[in-house]
């Protein structure tokens, strides 16, 4: 018997949402199918992470945005999810259109966590430019002439629009008590920076160094659970299971697989090349994303907490969900 997973980075509802290229889902439709997915893996609370901006005009997650934050209101007020869904607003910075239209969005209800991105090549996850461009000529399916001219536009919109962004957008979330997370940072002057503008979560630092210091100024390192079940970044960054060696590990995201979350936990407890026992270990995906959001009422079994509880059975390399309770009422 474990806590409800608390999830605080999923991209799963934008798969259901647009199941194929070019083809759009009923977004109610979509969203219970999501919600029935994060519950069958255990999942109570979950923050569905919507991209306000993307790195390329045209985008669909653009498009579905306005869409998949309506469902996730609607269905939270309606009672009709099983889990707990709040809104995780990824802020694309290098664009003009980002703080516009994050200050449209800022208040709605249910928006638990901001994180500030900037996927220009060169830098971050792309400090090689190789990787970049293997990732986004596939993506966008551009040629050689396409794909350098993307190139020099990204970085022209960094170089402009990044900064005074990622100021702005902090400054509204410290006086909304939103919590703020950094992410892809790869230096120790990244990670100074994301502190003084009071952000609480590292997502994904890419390097052994990131991590070390985000974890000595305070900031809860996040790394993706399908690192873990996997043995490694699939971008080649820092491996999960190397910071959890170094005991600057604090939190597992599912990220875009959510069968990965428990999973992963009991792969870290069986990892003799860390610490971790299994009740550490799975506080990286219950107490320690709760008390990151300032949630203090869920995250740990005991008296006067939310009755968010799954019970698990390990077979094989897989963790099989057999029930899942939240609040005290069985949902699967």
């Amino acid at each position: 018997m474990l806590p409800g997973l608390i999830e605080l980075h999923t991209d799963n509802l934008d798969k259901f949402f647009t199941p194929r290229p070019n083809v759009d889902w009923p977004a109610h439709s979509a969203m219970s199918s999501h919600d029935a997915l994060m519950v069958a893996n255990g999942i109570t609370t979950v923050l569905d992470a919507v991209a306000i901006g993307d790195v390329r005009d045209g985008g669909h997650r653009l498009e579905n945005l306005q869409k998949m934050i309506d469902a996730v209101i609607y269905s939270q007020r309606a009672g009709v999810n099983r889990a707990e869904h709040r809104l995780h607003l990824r802020c694309e910075l290098p664009h003009s259109s980002t703080l516009p239209l994050f200050e449209q969005l800022m208040d709605k209800p249910g928006v638990s966590l901001v994180s500030l991105m900037d996927h220009s090549p060169g830098q971050r996850q792309f400090a090689s430019r190789e990787k970049y461009r293997e990732y986004y000529q596939g993506k966008y399916h551009l040629n050689d002439q396409q794909m350098s001219e993307f190139e020099v536009e990204q970085i022209g919109l960094s170089e402009r629009w990044a900064t005074p962004n990622r100021e702005a957008i902090a400054s509204h979330c410290r006086v909304r008590n939103i919590a703020l997370a950094s992410h892809d940072d790869a230096t120790a002057d990244h990670v100074s920076e994301s502190s003084a503008l009071g952000s609480v979560i590292a997502e994904f630092p890419t390097t052994e160094a990131a991590a070390r210091a985000s974890h000595q100024q305070g900031l809860q390192v996040l790394m993706g659970a399908p690192n873990i079940v996997r043995g490694g970044s699939h971008s080649g960054n820092v491996a999960a299971h190397h910071l959890a060696a170094l005991g600057v590990l604090d939190i597992l995201s599912s990220d875009y697989y959510p069968a990965s979350l428990l999973d992963a936990a009991f792969r870290l407890a069986n990892d003799d090349r860390n610490a971790f026992s299994l009740p550490q270990a799975v506080q990286l995906i219950t107490r320690n994303p709760a008390r990151a959001l300032g949630l203090q009422d869920r995250g740990l079994i005991a008296e006067g907490l939310r009755a968010d509880l799954v019970l698990a059975k390990p077979h094989g390399e897989h963790i099989y969900v057999q029930n899942v309770w939240r609040q005290g009422k069985q949902v699967f």
